[in-house]
């Protein structure tokens, strides 16, 4: 028979539209032949719906997939057979629907076995009928979602106002913001700020598996979906690159409602520059524009909770930089006489924060060893700030902060003017041996700054970005044996015990031998690094720190500062007190070091050098090989004596052949005289700021005073708990009698007479 063409509005490409009418030509055929009451369905999808003036509906875009659907299908079984023709899309949050014969003005419902059969009755005349599939949706918006398997950006909802025009989109530029494999990133933070608008902009939600300054893993966390994201540090560890990415999602995309993505921090950071331009700009405007703008849907309470955020980060900081900040500098130098402390007030609402105290300045130059370990760290819960540290150890390997640092973010340039400052406080001529982990351009800045110094690697920073470099086709056990081969080469103090353990590395992968040598062995291990380490490799200022700031309160930079004031107090004190105890010419610490390679030495054969022109100054230590003892340059051909600050096994042989004692040799840095000089001064308190905590230095104590801004808690998860009334103070209704209104009693216990 004849094929009657329908006309419609979807804007197909002519080789679609001929390839859609062959396969119902088709369809049609094997109806004719099978016999049954059947019609040809047109399933149309991802699509949009546009309404004339005169109420006529038409359907434009998407794609097309015909199907035949028989009478006497369940409405199950019509459901199945459209989830296998779009790809086994899952069909729960989708609705059908149709017109009848002649009205394109109503669409019916297709949501029971009922219904199904009315739809195949009505067009048993027709040759085919559209069938539309629908995200379902409240009354408020009306969205079309394409069929599974698309491209990702198929899956941005396409929200309509009442009237049916599509609404204007600027996250839609967002969906490209990430790319594929290769794409570079400045760092990791650049990289979740990345994901989170991709996230906003293709409506899923994700989790991290892996997330920290050189790795970041992330999931969709839609039931069995596996679209995936990783992005690691470059082998070069100049650029943050993405490595694996899925091709598409298998999931159901968010509804505009529930996207759980937009958070309080993150409507800060889109309605921050508006807020600056409009001081007065309203919660609920807030709303109605991300509504608009994004297609997000805001409650007043999240506007409003969005917006304190972003008025904080814009004028709190900047306000406390131009007014308390500088009160607090000049108190701090009153309070502690030769103190350094600096504040620089910066466009955009920023500032820089520079503190040193004399008692710590003092006590890492008259008592700790030249070496300086730099770190920025996150002042939880205060996020939007960063405290950059320059921190030493004493005699015993602990924490010895020298001085701090509050900016807004670790960049190149705060970190120059951190240790610009740093120098300026210091006043020293001695060479300073730092240690970082390099990044932001620290490697050029201190050598920059401070021309004379040395600068290595943090080990446990290189340890860590070497497991990074350990993927999952190595077994545990290898990559146990690997990171110990790193750890020996790190130690090595001479450079052919380095190359043996480079050459195991190598053995297993040229790769991370090739990685290992890149990043420059005279910035790691001991057989090549000319600074003086003496034996400290890593500090924990970062775990040090965080005890010290309460993780539930978010503190102004006065507060922060302080805090960390009174914990060096207490600190300093502490310590001062404890050394008091000790007898021994060594710390504690050292001396049990010392005591280990006296152990040692006791098996060893020393013989006088042949060819000594200096004396008996000169000795040949034997055990497994020969090693060279010359007490005139305080030095053993092991190299462990210059490395360490300590005296090796083999120069304690020559010191009981010659009777001489080791602690004359050992580096004065370890001295129980010098601990005492690196606490010898107190931090003296400032009388104005309170103190959070209760010192054991009576002497040190303070009167409590008050902050020159309030403490700002952190709102708690969940529903306020009310506080239960204290039975003691509860006020009582009087019990008054209805008899004879009488206070005290009621009516069955008055006594009161009756009046006749």
């Amino acid at each position: 028979m004849p094929m009657r063409v329908r006309a419609f509005s979807s804007p197909l490409s002519e080789a679609a539209y001929v390839s859609r009418t062959i396969a119902e030509f088709e369809l049609l055929q094997e109806a004719e032949l099978m016999g049954k009451e059947q019609i040809v369905a047109v399933l149309q999808i991802g699509g949009e719906f546009t309404t004339d003036a005169d109420g006529h509906m038409s359907y434009s875009g998407g794609e097309a997939h015909a199907m035949l659907v028989q009478s006497d299908w369940t409405f199950s079984a019509f459901k199945q057979e459209i989830s296998s023709t779009l790809n086994n899309l899952k069909l729960d949050q989708f609705a059908f629907k149709y017109f009848l014969p002649k009205n394109d003005k109503t669409l019916i419902s297709i949501s029971n076995d009922k219904d199904l059969r009315r739809m195949v009755e009505f067009h048993a005349e027709s040759e085919t009928t559209y069938i539309y599939v629908m995200k379902k949706a409240d009354s408020r918006s009306k969205s079309i979602v394409p069929v599974s398997g698309a491209p990702t950006d198929a899956f941005a909802i396409v929200p309509t106002t009442q009237d049916g025009s599509k609404r204007q989109k600027i996250c839609a530029s967002w969906q490209n913001v990430i790319t594929g494999v290769g794409q570079v990133f400045e760092g990791p933070k650049d990289f979740r700020d990345a994901l989170h608008k991709y996230a906003i902009a293709h409506r899923f939600h994700y989790r991290f598996i892996k997330n920290d300054s050189s790795r970041v893993t992330a999931e969709c966390t839609g039931e069995d979906c596996p679209w995936r994201i990783h992005a690691s540090k470059s082998p070069a560890k100049k650029e943050f690159m993405i490595k694996k990415i899925s091709e598409s999602h298998t999931c159901e995309s968010e509804t505009v409602k529930s996207h759980r993505l937009a958070s309080q921090r993150w409507v800060a950071s889109v309605i921050k520059e508006k807020l600056r331009d409009s001081p007065n700009y309203r919660p609920r405007d807030i709303a109605n524009d991300l509504h608009r703008e994004y297609g997000l849907s805001l409650n007043y309470s999240q506007a409003w909770r969005g917006r304190s955020i972003a008025q904080k980060e814009l004028y709190s900081s900047h306000e406390e930089a131009c007014s308390q900040l500088p009160w607090f500098c000049e108190r701090i130098v009153e309070t502690n006489p030769g103190s350094v402390a600096t504040v620089v007030a910066l466009e955009d609402s920023k500032f820089r924060f520079f503190v040193a105290f004399h008692a710590s300045l003092h006590g890492f130059q008259h008592g700790c060893r030249p070496l300086l370990f730099l770190d920025a760290i996150t002042a939880k819960p205060n996020k939007h700030w960063k405290l950059l540290a320059a921190t030493s150890v004493d005699g015993e390997g602990d924490v010895f902060p020298v001085a701090f640092g509050v900016v807004d973010d670790e960049s190149r340039e705060n970190w120059r003017w951190f240790l610009e400052q740093l120098k300026s406080s210091l006043g020293m001529s001695r060479p300073i041996t730092f240690i970082s982990n390099g990044e932001h351009g620290l490697w050029d800045e201190v050598s920059s700054v401070f021309p004379e110094s040395h600068h290595g690697y943090c080990v446990e920073f290189l340890v860590e970005e070497f497991k990074t470099q350990l993927d999952d086709a190595w077994t545990e056990e290898l990559k146990e044996a690997m990171v110990e081969h790193l750890k020996k080469a790190i130690y090595s103090c001479t450079a052919d015990e380095f190359n043996q353990y480079i050459e195991l590395i190598k053995g297993e992968s040229d790769k991370l031998a090739g990685w290992l040598m890149e990043i420059k062995p005279e910035r790691w291990s001991d057989a090549f690094f000319e600074g003086l380490r003496h034996g400290q490799y890593s500090c924990n200022i970062f775990g040090t720190v965080s005890e010290w700031i309460p993780a539930r309160y978010e503190l102004s930079v006065v507060q922060l500062v302080d805090t960390i004031r009174c914990k060096l107090m207490e600190m300093m004190y502490t310590r001062r007190e404890s050394s008091n105890a000790w007898t021994e010419v060594l710390t504690p610490a050292a001396n049990q070091k010392l005591q280990e390679e006296v152990s040692k030495a006791h098996t060893l054969n020393v013989l006088p050098a042949e060819n000594d022109e200096s004396g008996s100054n000169v000795f040949k230590v034997c055990d497994d090989s020969v090693n060279v003892v010359n007490l005139n340059k305080l030095e053993c051909t092991c190299r462990k004596w210059y490395v360490s600050g300590l005296p090796c096994m083999h120069a304690i042989a020559v010191f009981e052949r010659t009777g001489q004692h080791p602690y004359d040799y050992c580096l004065k840095y370890f001295t129980t005289g010098f601990y005492r000089l690196t606490y010898s001064l107190s931090i003296n308190p400032i009388p104005d700021v309170i103190v959070p905590t209760t010192l054991t230095d009576p002497a040190q104590s303070q009167s409590p005073a008050t902050y020159p801004c309030p403490i700002r808690t952190r709102r708690r998860v969940g529903r306020p708990k009310e506080k239960p009334a204290d039975p003691r103070i509860a006020i009582k209704r009087a019990v008054r009698c209805s008899r004879c209104k009488g206070y005290g009693h009621n009516k069955a216990t008055c006594k009161v007479p009756i009046s006749t």
